[in-house]
């Protein structure tokens, strides 16, 4: 016998899960030459000079010792005054945040708190991808909508049949605008609505709204400003302060989920370095407006990117929000959107992402990212241009 028989097999849970799309996807295309990325919801930023500083500093007066395990009072203090007096949140005391390892690790924090095994969680579709991965490990049930029909969005109708139609227990709603991946947002008067059957339903809500400074031409309005009794605030600096790789993110609700969500926060990650929430104080404070500066700039690229593709013949979702455009693919080309991107990575070289990769609803969907800059996203026009020209000549 080898030894590997002697082995006792992996946990099936971990072993089952299925790939991340978006990471799948980038590794797939990562080895071609000269390709130009329009995947990741990475801004094509710097950081502001203050968060840089106030790092260097931190790290010149040696503060490198272990932190508050919640997080340093500074920075929670930043972070409740931040949120609260920009989105109306009654949660504006340091003891209602909890500071997480990005937004990634606050979903799952959330998740192991929230639910009991077999508890079911509403997802609309199409919807960020590790979101299923996070629900797997906390043993809960993806109880999926499709909102394809409803022009990507959730409304009260969509909710209220889930519930009643579902043999599962539905606990909570995962509830996440501008969208990732469309773009889309909601309305003071749709948020109302909502707000309305969630109640209705005893739904937890876990908002997340880490693109709410990415919001164009109206008011981002906070679910937990309008139901703060059963609504968790899931936030974090990457991408309205350009610090995807600094890793903060928030928690923010009511004390008494917090203290419990708290225990698991310390036994997956404890505290994360104070040098790093130094800089995240100064980016809630000093820095506190950059976000509008990167929004309009965006929002120019958008109004630039929608006619170009459209010219090719994508329907594009309309986007509000985020730095995302979600585009059906034109009806002559390959509708299978996982062949369709391999084929414009390898032979158009530009990068975008399979709608595939966010929901079964959208498989002749693509989504992509215009944060990087305006050169590479006038260059990803000129490739797609040349690459659908060839296509539609030899067909």
């Amino acid at each position: 016998m080898t030894q590997n028989e002697f082995v006792q097999p992996l946990n099936a849970k971990i072993t089952n899960l299925a790939p991340d799309g978006l990471t799948g996807f980038q590794k797939q295309v990562r080895d071609i030459p000269d390709l130009l990325r329009l995947t990741f919801g990475e801004p094509g930023f710097d950081v502001d000079e203050n968060i840089k500083e106030a790092v260097m500093s931190s790290i010149a007066n040696n503060n490198s010792h272990y932190a508050d395990a919640q997080g340093e009072r500074d920075l929670r203090q930043a972070a409740a005054a931040y949120y609260s007096s920009r989105y109306d949140l009654p949660f504006d005391d340091e003891t209602n945040v909890i500071v997480t390892v990005g937004a990634s690790e606050a979903i799952n924090v959330i998740f192991m708190t929230l639910l009991n095994e077999n508890e079911g969680l509403m997802i609309p579709e199409p919807a960020y991808a590790p979101y299923t991965a996070s629900l797997d490990l906390a043993h809960g049930q993806k109880i999926a909508v499709n909102t394809r029909p409803t022009n990507f969005k959730l409304t009260p109708e969509l909710v209220a049949q889930t519930v009643e139609e579902s043999d599962v227990n539905i606990k909570a709603v995962l509830f996440n605008y501008p969208v990732n991946p469309t773009g889309v947002t909601y309305t003071r008067e749709e948020l109302e609505a909502l707000a309305d059957v969630f109640k209705k339903y005893h739904l937890w809500v876990i908002s997340d709204e880490i693109y709410a400074q990415l919001t164009y031409d109206q008011e981002h309005v906070s679910m937990v400003s309008l139901l703060p009794e059963q609504s968790i605030l899931m936030t974090g600096l990457s991408k309205s302060h350009a610090m995807t790789g600094y890793r903060i993110g928030f928690i923010i609700a009511d004390k008494a989920f917090v203290d419990q969500a708290q225990k698991v926060h310390e036994a997956l990650t404890f505290a994360l370095p104070k040098f790093i929430q130094d800089g995240a104080t100064v980016a809630l404070t000093k820095s506190a407006n950059v976000a509008e500066g990167m929004r309009d700039i965006y929002k120019k690229r958008r109004d630039w990117m929608v006619p170009q593709l459209e010219a090719l013949g994508f329907e594009v979702v309309p986007a509000e929000g985020a730095f995302y455009i979600f585009a059906k693919i034109p009806a002559d080309m390959n509708q299978d959107s996982e062949v369709f991107a391999l084929d414009l990575a390898e032979n158009g070289h530009v990068a975008v992402i399979p709608g595939a990769a966010f929901s079964e609803y959208t498989p002749e969907y693509i989504r992509i990212s215009y944060a990087a800059s305006d050169e590479d996203l006038k260059e990803a026009i000129r490739r797609m241009n040349i690459y659908f020209d060839k296509k539609r000549a030899n067909q």
